[in-house]
């Protein structure tokens, strides 16, 4: 379920799995949880891989808009992105209405990479607030973020949660792995077994093939930049070095000059 094309297509197809997911992620009985996904795709049909939106949109008990999105390639620009996709969810106000009445809204993105490599976390969470005595500024909108190569950092609350063993789920790359998974509680099998049947279904084997392609090119020309991005800095540097051999060249000349 890294590939965005699966995990959408699962979370569409079964809401029993929709349900158990958020109630992870927001701490909530999953029992307790109306949830609609609010930009439905259909399923198998072509998608272009430069239009498909990746974000799940999704209603929680009418009153909350929460965005969901797969990403495994490190682009770069995660916490922009994020941000902008929360603010598109928050600004839901109707003509006429009072801002008092916006709903909330939160963002969770699943990502391969450190957000911040100097301090890797598994799953965290923020908000706006005061930067003198941190007092939450609003409690209507925050983002979080669930590492899924940081599955060993998870919390005692995480794993409480189980947004560990989602994690693991989201990983699994063998059906063994996931009959494992599948296992541990309803949910998780109901996830599993809504994979199998999805990857029978050749439109939907084939969408997922295609994003496959797309993210491995993407992460090919992430990495062909980032190395082009270091010839040049290197190549910066030599000529920064050339230049102040140079100066000091000239300095030196410019001193004997003088002596004669």
């Amino acid at each position: 379920m890294t590939n965005d094309y699966m995990f959408r297509a699962v979370l569409q197809k079964n809401k029993k799995v929709l349900a158990g997911l958020v109630g992870s992620l927001l701490h909530l009985d999953p029992e307790t949880l109306d949830v609609e996904i609010a930009n439905p795709i259909i399923l198998g049909e072509s998608i272009d891989d430069k239009t498909f939106v990746l974000d799940v949109e999704v209603t929680v008990n009418q009153t909350t808009h929460l965005d969901l999105e797969m990403q495994v390639v490190n682009y770069g620009n995660w916490r922009e992105r994020s941000l902008s996709y929360l603010c598109r969810s928050f600004d839901s106000l109707t003509r006429g209405a009072n801002y008092i009445d916006l709903a909330p809204a939160v963002h969770i993105g699943f990502i391969d990479f450190s957000l911040f490599e100097d301090v890797p976390e598994f799953y965290a969470t923020y908000k706006m607030q005061n930067v003198k005595n941190h007092r939450i500024y609003t409690d209507k909108m925050w983002l979080s973020v669930v590492e899924l190569n940081n599955i060993r950092l998870a919390t005692k609350e995480d794993r409480l949660y189980n947004i560990d063993l989602w994690a693991k789920l989201f990983k699994a790359k063998t059906w063994e792995e996931l009959k494992t998974m599948a296992a541990t509680n309803q949910y998780m099998e109901s996830a599993a077994n809504t994979m199998y049947e999805l990857s029978a279904d050749h439109m939907v084997k084939e969408q997922c093939r295609r994003r496959a392609e797309y993210e491995l090119y993407q992460k090919y020309l992430a990495e062909e930049n980032a190395r082009k991005d270091a010839l040049i800095a290197e190549q910066k540097a030599v000529i920064a070095d050339k230049d102040t051999l140079i100066a000091d060249l000239k300095r030196q000349l410019a001193e004997a000059q003088r002596k004669d």
